[in-house]
């Protein structure tokens, strides 16, 4: 397992971080995974021992079911272990109980910490953006929890371009705690973190932490455009996670890494972690699953280099078109542009 610096900061993370949706399976998220507290404590212990050290929770995640299994997998080797947590949705049925505002952060983060069952949390990251509560007080909540000990590091999910910059620009200016990561959703099948998410990390210093990597699945080998869909997946009509925008396209992906990877010996799901591994900017990939034999499968993916020639044949399958400016830009400025600017351009160019 390599590991990498997280950010700016003097973090060092897995390439490969455990997530644990799956824990627990309260309303919505049985349509995720049913994982009860044996079960969380035999996937942590495959993680621990294929070296990764990163495992992201949510409060939203089970009504806090996710967190609470957790704490009780990590018991005993809470030092193993980054925990990485998030808060923004909904606790409650009050006003307050959601949001990034101080009075929910401050109680969100009080309540994670008593259902981890620890003294602090290593990664505390807003789920989304909070257009209602102004930046300066979301900022001076996250800066006042890692001054009391509660916090080690705050990060960002799900924040466009101009939120990320933002955030940063305002924790400047106060000198406060900036976020040192983002949790952003990427894969083969979803790459438009590539336009301004992947430029802005690599330019600011942000690492990046991906969520849903084999698109919820659909990119694991099981879905084939002219087969059924096995029953009881996170593509149940009851779970809305993943939008898929050009299903033509999707299916091309798909044969493109079943082939790669019937060559190779190994899954699908494999060849598509392994192309998000070598991708500009990318700190930790998340990966979960139902079983021991998926996570064991997933984890495998930090071994496996994919050559020049299978890179290239993803590339042809899953390259995003150039929007307006970055056309422009290509045709006019492809002498002058930064690392960040060759995050998205280059594959364009074949580099």
């Amino acid at each position: 397992m390599e590991y990498h610096q997280l950010g700016r900061s003097g973090l060092r993370v897995s390439a490969l971080s455990l997530g644990t949706m799956t824990f627990g399976g309260r309303g919505a998220f049985q349509h995720v995974g049913t994982t009860d507290r044996d079960g969380a404590r035999r996937i942590v212990d495959l993680s621990l021992d294929a070296g990764v050290n990163l495992v992201d929770t949510a409060d939203g995640y089970s009504d806090g079911q996710s967190e609470e299994l957790l704490g009780a997998a990590i018991e005993g080797r809470r030092d193993r272990l980054l925990i990485a947590t998030k808060a923004r949705f909904p606790t409650g049925e009050g006003p307050n109980d959601e949001g990034l505002s101080r009075h929910h952060l401050i109680a969100a983060c009080e309540a994670s910490l008593r259902r981890l069952g620890v003294d602090h949390i290593d990664l505390y990251q807003s789920h989304e953006w909070d257009g209602m509560t102004p930046l300066e007080e979301t900022v001076e909540a996250f800066d006042t929890l890692v001054r009391q000990g509660k916090v080690r590091y705050v990060g960002c999910s799900n924040f466009s371009g101009w939120h990320l910059m933002k955030a940063l620009a305002t924790a400047d200016r106060m000198g406060a705690q900036r976020y040192v990561s983002q949790q952003i959703n990427y894969s083969l099948e979803a790459r438009e973190a590539e336009y301004e998410l992947i430029p802005a990390g690599i330019d600011q210093g942000v690492g990046v932490l991906v969520w849903s990597p084999l698109a919820g699945g659909l990119l694991s080998g099981k879905y084939r455009s002219d087969g059924d869909r096995p029953a009881h997946s996170r593509q149940d009509p009851g779970w809305h996670g993943q939008a898929i925008k050009d299903w033509p396209g999707l299916w091309r992906i798909v044969d493109a890494l079943v082939a790669i990877a019937a060559a190779r010996g190994v899954s699908a799901a494999r060849v598509a972690l392994a192309w998000l591994l070598a991708r500009p900017g990318v700190t930790s990939v998340i990966v979960g699953a139902r079983t021991e034999e998926q996570l064991a499968d997933n984890l495998a993916a930090a071994d496996l280099v994919l050559t020049d020639r299978e890179a290239a044949r993803l590339e042809e399958v899953s390259r995003p078109p150039l929007l307006y400016p970055y056309w422009h830009q290509a045709a006019s400025i492809s002498n002058r542009m930064s690392p960040a600017d060759h995050a998205l351009h280059a594959s364009h160019r074949g580099d």
